[in-house]
């Protein structure tokens, strides 16, 4: 069983729990397995939960949720399970056995879809990079090239899918971390709208709204069907998104229309891209094409301004700072710098550095910003077609701080989400897809932009691609 079903997506292993051909204990057991065989070389699960688990699908309270029985693993950031240690990636509190006592919305929503927690996956400390190699856990290694990064800050979760540990896993994103690990790593990564899915019950919005839940995939539909899980208003947030029509599986299959997609390959602030990147999104605008869609090179003028990536950097390091603020609140003892990591101390430090007055300049400056962009879908273009990433995978190590930089890291990741993070600022839906292979077999994804709240016709086309042009079939150098 255990290498029988590593490559059948959620919808197919919840498929074979409701015909009676798997057992959920089957399916648990079988993705433990996966987990201690890959684990050691990958790093991607820090906190294995395998008897709650085997306790869980073993149980006659299991939900019958259209997830029912189908092994999952949570992010060990933001989204925490009621009972289970959670350390965000920091040092301190996996020294000090944090564990929580509740679980948050989301977590609740992913129970009675009939998920079941495996274990939490690796995290840079606090999220502020996309790499995942915290000093807490050490580096979680890339399947397709171990000397690589999986990305972050979802790069745990990634990893752990795309070798075949588990066929999904939670996700979130609040400048690229869904969408950065999906292109380095192969997979399906959907952002959400913003308001889409809760972030309670602690917290009404992060990062200014830039932050948003939901998962790493390796199919379409898996995403969809997941979305549909767990979106939708709860008591107590500050907005929400539109409600959809009809459930996002059924975009899943129905055809686009003849759509207007505008494809941007060079980077909106002007810094290089790499020939293997440029050649994904130019490949995937001749797919288009081909499919029956009018594609040209168009984007949004507004994405050459600079002044939303300022005030979002406003926005990241004040957060940070308050971050670390709740934390010695709940410890009970302020965090010092040598509690944290250099790049964490010094994001926090510039964060407390900033005037409430600036904070507020810095909303209002996104918001103007993003009535600019959207503007663009407003008129006659449907979708924004980019690379995701401006590079192939990173090698590993160089996101570490230098003695006399600890922002090094975080310079070197601001690299990296010229394409991913605008959309946060802006809370449309985006996905990257795993179209493209480069010629020394890494995975590169492109980027699909749609208005706000039209994550059904994202759904539509990313479908009609993977149908084109199947990924499923392609395995890491690390597999089951």
């Amino acid at each position: 069983m255990a290498d029988a079903v590593a490559w059948q997506d959620a919808t197919a292993q919840a498929e074979l729990v409701r015909r009676g051909d798997a057992s959920p204990r089957e399916l648990v057991d079988a993705a433990i397995a996966r987990i201690e065989r890959l684990n050691p070389e990958l790093n991607a699960v820090i906190t294995p939960l395998f008897d709650k688990a085997r306790a869980q699908a073993a149980s006659p309270a299991l939900p019958d949720g259209p997830f029912r029985g189908v092994p999952f693993l949570l992010k060990d950031l933001t989204a925490h399970s009621a009972g289970d240690p959670y350390h965000a990636g920091m040092r301190l509190l996996r020294t000090r056995g944090w564990v929580e006592r509740d679980d948050t919305f989301l977590v609740t929503k992913l129970r009675a879809a009939g998920f079941i927690f495996l274990g939490k996956t690796n995290v840079p400390e606090l999220g502020p990079l996309p790499t995942t190699e915290p000093d807490a856990y050490g580096p979680t290694r890339n399947p397709w090239d171990p000397a690589r990064s999986p990305g972050g800050s979802s790069g745990g979760s990634a990893a752990a899918v795309a070798s075949g540990m588990v066929p999904v896993a939670h996700a979130n994103d609040g400048g690229g971390s869904i969408r950065i690990p999906a292109s380095e790593c192969g997979l399906v990564g959907l952002k959400p709208s913003r308001g889409r899915v809760s972030l309670g019950p602690e917290v009404g919005e992060g990062w200014a709204g830039m932050a948003i839940e939901l998962v790493v995939s390796r199919s379409v539909r898996d995403t969809a069907g997941v979305l549909d899980a767990v979106a939708g208003y709860m008591p107590g947030d500050p907005y929400t998104a539109p409600a959809p029509a009809r459930p996002f599986r059924d975009e899943v299959g129905a055809e686009p229309g003849r759509l207007r997609i505008g494809f941007m390959p060079t980077r909106p602030d002007g810094g290089a891209v790499d020939p293997e990147c440029t050649a994904s999104v130019r490949a995937a605008a001749r797919r288009l094409e081909a499919l029956g869609h009018v594609v040209e090179e168009a984007y949004p003028a507004a994405l050459d301004g600079p002044e939303a990536m300022r005030a979002a950097l406003t926005v990241v390091t004040t957060s940070i700072a308050r971050d670390l603020a709740l934390w010695s609140e709940r410890l009970g003892t302020p965090i010092r710098d040598t509690d944290v990591e250099p790049v964490t101390w010094a994001l926090a430090e510039a964060g407390r550095a900033i005037p409430a007055l600036e904070y507020v300049r810095a909303v209002d400056t996104l918001s103007g910003w993003t009535r600019r962009v959207v503007s663009w879908w407003t008129g006659s273009f449907d979708l924004l077609l980019t690379p995701t990433l401006p590079e192939p995978p990173p090698t590993l190590g160089q996101f570490k701080p230098t003695p006399d930089d600890p922002l090094h890291g975080f310079g070197r990741g601001g690299e990296l989400v010229a394409f991913t993070l605008p959309f946060n600022v802006t809370g449309q839906p985006a996905i990257s897809l795993p179209l493209h292979w480069s010629a020394g077999g890494l995975p590169i994804g492109v980027q699909l932009v749609a208005a706000y709240a039209r994550e059904d016709l994202l759904l539509r086309v990313a479908a009609q691609l993977e149908r084109a042009q199947p990924w499923r079939e392609k395995r890491p150098r690390i597999h089951a």
